[in-house]
């Protein structure tokens, strides 16, 4: 798998936690398993708060 690294602000990066947070809630509410997104949100939330 090939990385790549991207360069974001504070504000930017807490869009991307809401908007993942937006997307759990809703697979929630659907009743679909969560696992993916509650790994992004965890590298983001790790990222925001170092």
């Amino acid at each position: 798998m090939k990385l790549k690294k991207v360069k974001l602000d504070i504000y930017e990066l807490k869009i991307i936690i809401n908007s993942l947070n937006e997307m759990r809630n809703s697979l929630i509410a659907h009743k679909k398993e969560t696992n993916v997104i509650d790994e992004l949100l965890l590298k983001y939330i790790n990222i925001l708060e170092s």
